[in-house]
């Protein structure tokens, strides 16, 4: 039952409180809380949170913070995919452990190709699949045709594994629509062998060169880590010399998830949400695919409203005054 004082408490704190600044409202019980954000919506403020004893109400109503976002970065739009997590590699930093020792966790075909059909009816616009190692799949080209056929796609790799049948699955795959990331992190092979392993950077410069004389699109990925020096500035004269388009470079820093045990410290208030889904549920972004903290929901069904929530909570930290978000550029 509601304290028939209530909606005049409301009035007088409301009235004393300054437009765009936040005061907290007792309350009593799930009933309470419901006039407060019914009063809220009637009388031209906003609910920022609802505790179990309190409600925290914005005098007025906000713009919306994910309008502020260009639309390329707001839920929703890009929408990542762990194939597997498996890995011929296992490098240092690796944000989700992945290792030639790792439970695949593999990403069925069958199930991939309903996930992409809601991404196509919900408004998702890019594709992004990794792992792990993707090319560990046999069957990724299934996967990578059902992409392509929906929206762009890009499938990051380390492009070490293509040989034999690999190779020929590779030969097989569409040009339009499809980007292949690959990993190399510093022009130096010392620096990128010592995280990524002995003769990885030979390998995968072969794997960018057999990308390219194919006639598939190329982006290079680096992470970067604290030894780093004057390594960015080296790789992207490096990458100047491959004759790539200015947007196929992508540099980010180590974070500090999985493997890695230093770096950028990741939550769900500070980062930009890419959501990501994975054979373990739906993940607020792929550089924390293995953090429970970071996990959403255990199903990515239905993906509208997965997407919906992530949206809410994230416009949740932005008006309640979070300290800003973060982007972590994977792709």
């Amino acid at each position: 039952m509601v304290n028939g004082h209530l909606a005049i408490d409301l009035v007088e704190l409301m009235a004393a409180t300054p437009w765009g600044s936040v005061a907290s409202v007792d309350v009593d019980g799930v009933d309470e809380a419901e006039f407060v954000q019914r009063w809220a919506a009637a009388s031209g403020n906003y609910v920022l949170m609802v505790h179990a004893d309190r409600v925290e109400l914005l005098r007025g109503i906000p713009p919306d913070p994910l309008e502020a976002l260009a639309p390329e970065r707001r839920p929703g739009h890009r929408l990542w995919v762990y194939t597997n997590f498996n890995c011929n590699l296992a490098c240092d930093y690796c944000c989700v452990e992945s290792s030639p020792r790792a439970d695949p966790r593999a990403f069925g075909v069958a199930e991939f190709r309903d996930l992409v059909a809601e991404a196509a009816a919900c408004g998702v616009r890019e594709l992004f699949l990794t792992g792990g190692e993707p090319f560990m799949l046999v069957d990724l080209d299934e996967r990578i045709r059902v992409g392509v056929a929906a929206m762009p796609t890009t499938v990051l790799t380390n492009a070490m594994l293509w040989r034999g049948e690999r190779l020929r699955l590779l030969e097989r795959l569409p040009r339009d629509g499809l980007t292949l990331q690959i990993s190399v992190d510093s022009p130096d092979p010392g620096l990128h062998d010592l995280h990524r392993g002995s003769g990885s950077f030979e390998r995968a410069l072969a794997g960018i060169e057999v990308a390219l004389a194919l006639g598939f699109r190329v982006r290079i990925a680096a992470t970067l880590g604290d030894d780093v020096g004057d390594g960015e500035a080296r790789l992207r004269s490096w990458f100047d010399r491959l004759g790539l388009a200015e947007d196929c470079l992508v540099v980010r820093r180590v974070a500090r998830q999985g493997a890695a045990n230093s770096g950028l410290v990741m939550s769900r208030s500070s980062l930009l949400p890419e959501i990501c889904v994975t054979a373990d549920g739906l993940w607020w972004h792929p550089v924390a695919a293995i953090d429970p903290a970071m996990r959403v929901s255990a199903s990515w069904r239905p993906l509208a409203e997965r997407i919906g929530e992530v949206s809410r909570e994230y416009r949740g930290y932005r008006l309640a005054g979070e300290i800003a978000a973060s982007s972590f550029p994977c792709a």
